[in-house]
């Protein structure tokens, strides 16, 4: 009950970040909105084709008005089929794009940040290396298979299936944890890694399917999962430097703190499956877009408009296939985005060569002691956070597709930097090294993702979107196999 007790302070804290986080992705959205108004008619060219093609927003279409607030007005254009008219909830949408972006990462780097735990118990198995190396076989293999059955998998089974599984695996590892008592040795390892390549199957499921989804809705929604999946990063990375001071020096305290930290972690992926469930698909924005998509041959929106109580007339079903036009296949989507499947190939072939097993590894012993790496961690998290905001404002936003690929490259100047600041350096050059990581990495990351699936149909934007998410887990697992070439010529690696 209220006024019966002291305030909490880390629920207070905690309530707070989500507060802000909120009232910051709404307030850059609606300045993105008003540059957007002024330029609604501007239109966008297909490389591949030449094709004078207008944006999503104004192609379907529907202009948000600043002054206005969130309302929308549409024009339905020549499809003939019905579609949701009602566009309000924008807001909410944001709102629910970002938690649902946080529960797709806060499992696995809730395994991360608490990595620190599991070198105590597990000090000679590589815990960061080899859990990161368990995880992406999984993640890619199902993501191969999903993205190329996407045209004819339900989007809505399987979104919901990814973070039902995200939940139980969390479970799991406390379980785990309380049936060995805490104990080191090769069986409870072992089931920690079995444990995490359900997280790799369950982020193949969430992460591609999402993605696909929101490709053809409009960019900030896009822009505010991959905010939510930072900011995974950075409250696990908060949470964990709270429970470590507050556990830290009482009996068994890492240990407490770790279960604590996790099933915090289990609450939030329950509360994404009951978001995604029931309040997302019930938002009069995204009925309209899936609506379209549906108009325009799109199959995998159908469980998802039936949820919302929109019913796609099942007699004509057999007319609307042929009268829909033909869509690009995924070979065809794929030759015309090669440069961004490259772009987000690279960005995370060199984000994990360095993250996180050179950081635990790698960077030697300084002042900060075991804080040390929990601080990298968490100052990486806190800048990738940061910078995918950035590119609401149009005019920090980078579209250029040779922009884009010189700047992806020059990153790679970073390893050279890394290597000698770790070999030279202090504490200090290293924390701004790992910023700079984190910074380049949320801002190219956000970018490539919400430039890449303008002027397609829905169906196309939904498999484009597929296949981006299987390059960039592709430059996942190829980083996390290059991080092991840090531990050439170091004494006692295996």
């Amino acid at each position: 009950m209220m006024g019966s007790g002291p305030i909490d302070p880390i629920n207070f804290a905690l309530d707070t970040v989500y507060f802000a986080l909120a009232t910051l992705s709404i307030s850059l959205t609606a300045v993105g909105d008003c540059f957007a108004h002024h330029n609604s008619n501007t239109v966008l060219f297909k490389d591949k084709k030449k094709e004078r093609i207008p944006d999503s927003e104004s192609q379907g279409t529907a202009l948000f008005s600043c002054s206005a607030g969130l309302a929308m007005t549409i024009a339905n254009g020549k499809n003939d089929a019905p579609i949701a008219t009602r566009t309000g909830g924008k807001a909410k949408g944001i709102v629910v794009c970002w938690f649902l972006g946080l529960g797709s990462l806060v499992s696995w780097n809730s395994m991360l940040t608490i990595g620190d735990y599991y070198y105590t118990l597990f000090p000679k198995y590589h815990p960061s290396r080899v859990l990161t190396l368990v995880y992406q076989p999984f993640a890619l293999g199902t993501m191969a298979i999903l993205a190329y059955k996407e045209a004819k998998i339900n989007t809505r089974k399987r979104n919901i299936a990814g973070y039902i599984l995200f939940t139980a695996s969390t479970l799991m590892l406390m379980v785990v944890d309380l049936a060995t008592s805490g104990r080191g040795g090769i069986g409870p390892f072992v089931g920690i890694c079995a444990v995490v390549a359900a997280f790799g199957v369950a982020d193949a499921h969430v992460q591609g399917g999402m993605v696909g989804d929101m490709a053809f809705m409009c960019p900030e929604f896009m822009q505010s999962f991959f905010a939510g999946l930072a900011a995974s990063g950075a409250l696990t990375s908060g949470l964990r430097l709270i429970t470590k001071a507050a556990f830290d020096k009482s009996k068994n305290g890492p240990r407490k703190g770790v279960m604590l930290f996790l099933g915090i972690s289990t609450f939030a992926e329950f509360l994404c499956v009951l978001l995604y469930a029931y309040l997302f698909p019930k938002l009069p924005i995204v009925k309209y877009y899936r609506s379209k998509a549906a108009s325009e041959g799109s199959k995998t929106v159908s469980a998802d408009l039936a949820a919302a109580g929109i019913q796609t007339p099942a007699d004509n079903q057999a007319a609307d296939v042929v009268k829909s036009p033909e869509r690009l296949s995924n070979k065809q989507l794929l030759f015309q985005n090669i440069d961004y499947a490259l772009d987000l190939y690279l960005i995370y072939v060199l984000t994990l060569s360095i993250f996180p097993g050179f950081l635990y590894e790698n960077t030697g012993e300084h002042q900060l002691g075991t804080w040390y790496p929990l601080v990298l961690i968490a100052m990486y998290n806190l800048l990738d956070l940061i910078s995918r905001y950035l590119p609401l404002v149009p005019w920090l936003k980078l579209e250029s597709r040779k922009g884009l690929m010189i700047a992806i490259l020059s990153r790679f100047l970073l390893v050279p930097a890394f290597y000698f600041t770790a070999k030279y350096g202090d504490q200090g050059w290293m924390i701004f090294l790992v910023s700079f990581l984190g910074l380049t990495n949320g801002y190219l990351t956000v970018c490539v993702l919400t430039t890449a699936p303008r002027g397609y149909k829905g169906p196309e934007a939904n498999a484009l979107g597929n296949l981006l998410v299987l390059w960039l887990l592709g430059g996942i697992f190829s980083g996390v196999s290059l991080d092991w070439l840090w531990l050439i010529g170091k004494k006692n690696a295996f």
